[in-house]
């Protein structure tokens, strides 16, 4: 298990929103965003810098462009310097609102990307902040196999070899849709959330040993992928102990924890003639009825309890 912290180009960030680039010459990639908050930097345009919190994308709206109108050509140099002066990764204009060249020249002289966007603020502002809070999460990577079963985020982990993408294989055969094989890569979003994504390189591909490598969206269609889910039930796949002592009824949950958020976990022991894909089906179609309100093994105790009550009353 591997952890990374990190930050996102505001390259990614432009292709991802769609952004017009007003500033081609800066090579985006090396412009690194490291904070999920946005600043609309009306204040800063008037000279008032303290607690100025540079590292946050600047969004120019309305208000702030018709300031920007009012001022004149020494007053905007002089104030456009002092502002893009900071270590900030980019600038959007929103609205469609176009950057004026005095701007323009201020922000190349700095080497600030100048970015902009035909939606309104507040809305483009709401998903700017969702993908960067995606994009910025804590992140670790799990070895293991994520695949979407009737909308339930379903994570097989395992000892190598002991059959996951066998059993990520039969469920993609079975409708189910396949997130990643091999390794996950999990980013906390909030402390409910825990969302899995492949990693770039491997990205539909699973190993099958004695076979070798398979594109499945090439060969089965790409109704059959997915990007990202999130993790909702872990199975933990594990060799058969004829001593162990397996839960059989269910009445207790079980949990995982990664980047400390918890989520159910089964161990299910291997063992010759089981359906690992079935199995796996329905485990998910029962986390979910229980998310619904519905305990099988709780409605079971409960009957098994009335029908001794009952018995002991006819005594």
């Amino acid at each position: 298990m591997n952890m990374s912290n990190g930050s996102v180009s505001v390259e990614k960030v432009a292709q991802v929103l769609n952004l017009k680039n007003f500033t081609p010459d800066i090579n985006l990639k090396k412009c690194k965003i490291i904070s999920s908050d946005v600043n609309r930097p009306a204040l800063q345009l008037t000279g008032y810098f303290e607690h100025f919190e540079e590292s946050r994308i600047q969004m120019i709206g309305n208000v702030e462009y018709t300031f920007i109108q009012q001022m004149s050509d020494a007053e905007k140099k002089t104030r456009y310097d002092a502002f893009l002066k900071f270590d900030i990764p980019c600038v959007i204009f929103c609205r469609n609102l176009q950057p004026d060249e005095i701007f323009l020249e201020e922000a190349i002289k700095n080497e600030v990307p100048v970015l902009g966007t035909d939606r309104p603020t507040s809305e483009f502002m709401a998903e700017l902040i969702y993908t960067l809070g995606e994009e910025l999460a804590p992140c670790i990577t799990v070895h293991g196999v994520l695949v979407d079963v009737y909308g339930e985020g379903l994570m097989i982990t395992g000892d190598s070899g002991i059959g996951k993408s066998e059993a990520a294989l039969e469920l993609i055969r079975r409708g189910h849709r396949l997130v990643t094989d091999d390794v996950v890569e999990i980013r906390k979003i909030n402390e409910h959330t825990l969302i899995g994504t492949s990693p770039e390189v491997t990205r539909h591909f699973i190993e099958l040993r004695g076979i070798g490598i398979i594109d499945v969206k090439t060969l089965y269609g790409v109704e059959c992928v997915k990007e990202k889910q999130q993790i909702d039930l872990v199975i933990k796949l594990e060799d058969w102990k004829k001593d162990a002592d397996y839960d059989r009824l269910g009445l207790e949950e079980e949990y995982i924890e990664y980047l400390g958020n918890k989520v159910v976990c089964h161990s299910l022991p291997i063992r010759p003639g089981r359906n690992l894909a079935v199995i796996c089906e329905t485990a998910a179609v029962n986390h979910r009825q229980k998310k619904m309100g519905y305990n099988a093994a709780q409605e079971l105790y409960r009957r098994v309890q009335a029908n001794m009550t009952k018995s002991n009353d006819e005594e």
